[in-house]
């Protein structure tokens, strides 16, 4: 008798186990056919987008404050020729402007330092260090309205007297064949100079268009 009892026990107990395993396999098979036969989402970047042609390549020009002070001091003068006015820089360990400001119906010798900073637009701001007019004691922003009256300075130099500096506007310099010019980096003290040229290809004549 118990010996009945004892395979009719072991018979239900596979048995649970057969009808466990069923489950647990129709599971597996329905979760299958659920990911083939799931709709797939919609690609919000489809590989058939027509990717923009480059318009314009950048270089990096690097430089020295001696060469770059010949040029500014070589723009100066065509921009003072035929002033009353004149007035040269100096790039030394700062920006070291020189010159002669009309105060009180004569005129003083000027003498302006300034520290360089490179903007993140590739501007460039000039800001105040020291400034002197001979022996006149006059405030800073004083002596740079005068600055800014008498001083010949080309449209895109801008000089700021509340905030004791000068905005040099970089980008704004006409290059000609619609070059632009950025202000990377600069470090008189270090001798470090660079500036970024992008030139379009357009001014080129080059057509960088895919098919």
């Amino acid at each position: 008798m118990t010996s009945r009892i004892e395979q009719k026990q072991h018979k239900d107990k596979w048995k649970r186990l057969f009808i466990g395993l069923c489950i647990f396999n129709g599971f597996i098979l329905l979760l299958v056919l659920a990911l083939i036969f799931w709709p797939a989402a919609e690609n919000p970047h489809p590989t058939t987008e027509e990717i923009p042609a480059e318009e314009s390549s950048e270089f990096t020009i690097r430089t020295t404050k001696e060469n770059l002070n010949e040029l500014i001091n070589g723009y100066l003068d065509q921009l003072v020729a035929g002033s009353e006015h004149q007035y040269s820089v100096a790039l030394e360990d700062d920006v070291h402007l020189m010159g002669e400001l009309p105060v009180f119906s004569s005129s003083v010798p000027l003498s302006v330092h300034f520290e360089p900073i490179a903007q993140e637009n590739g501007d460039l701001i000039l800001r105040l260090r020291s400034i002197s007019v001979g022996l006149l004691q006059l405030p800073n922003e004083r002596i740079m309205s005068y600055m800014e009256d008498y001083l010949p300075m080309p449209p895109w130099v801008s000089v700021n007297p509340a905030e004791e500096e000068i905005y040099v506007a970089v980008t704004d310099i006409n290059l000609g064949s619609n070059f632009n010019v950025k202000v990377e980096e600069i470090d008189l003290e270090a001798n470090n100079i660079s500036f970024q040229l992008e030139v379009p290809y357009q001014s080129l004549g080059i057509n960088m268009m895919r098919p």
